[in-house]
């Protein structure tokens, strides 16, 4: 190609822009979605908006610490730099393979991002980006280099740098920028700085290598120490500001052996594996997790259905009820939190809105437990893969040091939808059955996005771990509370929830214990993950293959218990919904695990009696559903209960008692704890109370009776347990990390928008019609019509100048098609449409020049 046939080098980011094709545009746009909203007019907009501070700061933050690093190099290179200048600074003079093998990829991240342009000969950082990563005294630069030689020279004067060019034997120079020039051409000189440094007292060469990594800086006195003025008069040192130095970056290069970090990472950390497991073993292991999952939830909408904790006035659970629901669920309080939110992410608990505010179970509380169980679960899982609420947080304090409590405000962290997944996606690129060292997920996490500024400085002194990094550790643990993971290894409906390839369901289980680390597995277990979080309709079908994943790996619920001769119930399995529900009525849960031991006791026979159970019907209940003969303890019970349960009455007149037996009320009457239930015998077999329904129940119960509650009709009353619900309520929405990702249909819109506007806006002109540059052409009515017109029968495009009914001004790249009754129907190129402009609208013509775009 002659020199007159290749293309001219970008002189701006937007000229760098106009030279990329539709897809990397969309590329662009997909991987920074802030610039996209609203959609730019033009290129030029787009490149403007690329190097606004915000974006680029966002930028930054997304990338990897290799790519990061590329970038924190090119901001101490010359501008614009050369690749091999580039290359130099990351490989240094001895160079790295790895360094080499990966600059290409980091370098094509940064141009992808526009965060970088020109080509190999001119490459050039992004203004804003080189103000942010280069070094200055307010803000060292991570690569732990400050000014240059010409930046740290620029307040000496002119006498004083020709006394430093004398002492490192150059010769004098005719003015400061040639002096200046001369010492910077030492200092990038290896061979010339090492002969300076060969002659460097012991105890200079010792400071030099103190501020060679940084920080720069360093305080010296009014008169210094010789070893110090050794490296002042030669320039190795060059004052800043009184009483401080700092150390030149070409001399730090010099001494680095040309590098600009101390240890370059071009390749990210590998995700190791702890332990290793059949794959059927953590199916198995994480469906029982998953079915414990679903029982600790069902328990905790249960605890409060008959109206949960109440809502603090600041919102949110309150200490004490967060405790007490731990002791509820027999779990420690963070996990207790975990539930919590869970329940509350799932659309399974709100508040109810009452004045006397409190959480209560939801109507899709009912919904959802109809549902089978691996669509339960799976609504489980995806409401906690995509909530940004963060339970770990819980108990922690925020900016204003308020404590942050379960349910309240201040939880939501955006970042946590992409951690989680990211995680999950680490795992998945171990073979299946593999177990990851936690640390070595957090090493990966800390490379793909490291903490940038102050951050990493706080993070090298040992301060509080990353936000980042919590939310992995957070992760892994809830991963493995939920059923995602079995036994630390990712399981197949895990896999499935992110949209990873899974293998067939495993026939079963099995009982193997783990194999060694470095056991080897097929290869075909080696599954990639899903590049990052799925798009709403596509999480949907993943949820979808999750529950189908899991479905066969949970057992089948049972119908039957083992009854017990010490008054309890073995439960060897999950049970089915109806026996589960009677059974919780008539039984407490004594212990949980692989089967559940139910206990029956006075209390809870007698619960079911409230509820309307007959003893009748109890014995028929345990009858029918008992694999082993019904103790004669536990009819006894029954019936024992039963023949007291009732005779008792109580109504609402404030309250009264009656009963059939009236020695049974003159028990009562001598009984000095009714002292307080205010009670006068009104008829022989009634008593009056100043307390109310409830709490005479309650007394009553508490002597030992068992009366039941009547209506006014002196039916009994049934009481049920789970009649408190809340209004409908949403689950609550996720909190966004910055502007969604667009699909490909407004990338693909997008992107010929801005092309459209681009042409509008860049188009050169044939025509006097056209005003200033940027502003729309001007003609006359006359002019306007034939001109149209003459487009019309040529077929050429042409810009016009228009206004909406908003009174808006726009200019537009048109080919005309039809022009009549005041109005010209022509193709838009802005819009990619064809649109009706009425003519009275349109403030002026001109034809585009035969070389136009």
């Amino acid at each position: 190609m002659s020199t007159e046939d290749k293309p001219a080098a970008p002189r701006s980011l937007a000229e760098a822009l106009r030279a990329r094709d539709d897809a990397s545009l969309a590329a662009l746009l997909r991987s920074r979605p802030d610039l996209v909203t609203p959609v730019p007019t033009d290129l030029t907009q787009l490149a403007t908006r690329a190097g606004t501070r915000a974006s680029v700061v966002r930028a930054l933050e997304r990338l990897d610490r290799f790519a990061l690093q590329t970038a924190e190099a090119l901001a101490v290179a010359a501008d614009p730099a050369t690749y091999a200048e580039l290359s130099g600074l990351m490989a240094g003079d001895d160079g790295d393979p790895d360094v080499a093998a990966a600059l290409p990829r980091a370098l094509g991240v940064l141009r992808a991002q526009a965060l970088v342009w020109g080509a190999d000969d001119r490459l050039r950082l992004v203004r804003t980006a080189r103000e942010l990563l280069a070094p200055s005294p307010q803000h060292p630069s991570p690569t732990g280099l400050g000014p240059t030689v010409r930046e740290a020279t620029a307040g000496m004067s002119p006498g004083r740098v020709q006394e430093v060019l004398a002492a490192v034997g150059l010769p004098s120079t005719h003015d400061a920028v040639s002096a200046v020039d001369a010492l910077t051409g030492l200092f990038t000189d290896r061979a010339r700085m090492a002969e300076l440094l060969a002659d460097a007292p012991g105890e200079s060469r010792q400071v030099l290598d103190r501020l060679v990594w940084g920080p720069p800086y360093g305080q010296v006195t009014h008169d210094p120490a010789a070893h110090l003025r050794w490296l002042l008069d030669r320039g190795l040192l060059l004052p800043t500001a009184p009483g401080t130095v700092v150390l030149p970056r070409e001399v730090a290069l010099h001494l680095r052996a040309g590098r600009a970090h101390r240890t370059p990472e071009p390749l990210p950390p590998p995700v190791t594996a702890r332990a290793a497991y059949r794959p059927q073993v953590v199916d198995g292991a994480a469906a029982g997790q998953a079915l414990a999952a679903l029982g600790t939830v069902e328990e905790l909408l249960k605890d409060w259905d008959e109206g949960g904790p109440a809502v603090l006035r600041a919102g949110g659970l309150s200490v004490r009820d967060l405790k007490r629901t731990a002791v509820a669920l027999d779990v420690p309080e963070p996990e207790a939190a975990f539930w919590v939110e869970l329940a509350y992410a799932a659309g399974l608990v709100a508040s109810d809105g009452e004045a006397d505010e409190r959480y209560a179970a939801t109507p899709a509380y009912d919904e959802w437990r109809e549902l089978p169980p691996e669509r339960r679960w799976a609504r489980l899982a995806e409401a906690w893969l995509l909530a940004t609420r963060t339970s770990g947080l819980v108990g922690s304090r925020d900016a204003k040091d308020r404590a942050l409590s379960a349910l309240g405000a201040g939880l939501d962290r955006s970042a946590a939808p992409e951690v989680r997944h990211r995680v999950l996606a680490l795992l998945a690129r171990l073979p299946e059955g593999a177990a990851p060292d936690p640390e070595s997920v957090l090493a990966r996490l800390r490379w793909e996005r490291p903490p940038r500024g102050p951050r990493r400085e706080a993070l090298a002194e040992g301060a509080a771990e990353d936000l980042r990094l919590r939310l992995a550790r957070w992760t892994l643990a809830e991963a493995d509370l939920l059923g995602v993971t079995g036994r630390g290894a990712l399981a197949a409906p895990g896999r499935a929830l992110i949209g990873a390839p899974v293998r067939e369901a495993a026939d079963g289980a099995g009982d193997g214990d783990a194999s060694g680390p470095g056991d080897k597995l097929p290869a075909h277990h080696r599954t990639p993950p899903a590049p990052e979080p799925l798009p709403p309709a596509e999480q949907a079908v993943a949820t979808a293959a999750a529950a189908r994943v899991l479905a066969p790996l949970l057992p089948e619920p049972l119908d039957h218990v083992l009854l017990q001769a010490d008054l309890t119930a073995v439960a060897p399995g999950p049970l089915r919904r109806p026996l589960a529900e009677l059974l919780d009525v008539v039984a407490d849960v004594e212990s949980k695990g692989g089967a559940t031991v139910y206990r029956f006791t006075p209390g809870s026979v007698r619960r079911a009696l409230d509820s309307g159970q007959s003893a009748a019907d109890l014995h028929a209940f345990l009858a029918r559903y008992s694999r082993t003969p019904v103790p004669q303890p536990l009819t006894y019970l029954i019936d024992d209960v039963a023949r007291r349960h009732g005779r008792l009455r109580v109504g609402a007149a404030s309250a009264y008692v009656r009963c059939d037996d009236d020695a049974t009320l003159d028990e009562i009457l001598a009984d000095k704890r009714a002292a307080g239930l205010g009670l006068r015998r009104l008829a022989p077999t009634v008593l009056a109370a100043q307390a109310g329904p409830a709490a005479l129940l309650e007394g009553l119960r508490g002597m030992g009776f068992a009366p039941a509650a009547e209506s006014a009709g002196g039916d009994v009353l049934i009481a049920r347990a789970d009649a408190r619900r809340t209004p409908p309520r949403t689950a609550p929405e996720p909190v966004p990390d910055g502007p969604p990702v667009p699909d490909d249909a407004l990338l693909t819109a997008a992107v010929r928008a801005v092309r459209a506007g681009d042409l509008a806006a860049t188009a050169p002109h044939r025509t006097e019609a056209a005003g200033a540059a940027g502003e729309p052409p001007r003609t006359g009515a006359a002019e306007t019509l034939a001109t149209l017109q003459a487009a019309v029968l040529t077929g050429e495009a042409v810009w016009i100048g228009h206004v909406n009914a908003e009174g808006a001004a726009s200019q537009r790249v048109i080919a005309p098609v039809r022009v009549e009754g005041g109005f010209v129907t022509a193709y838009d190129h802005t819009a990619d449409e064809v649109r009706t402009f009425a003519l009275h609208r349109i403030t002026g013509v001109a034809e585009l020049a035969d070389d136009a775009g």
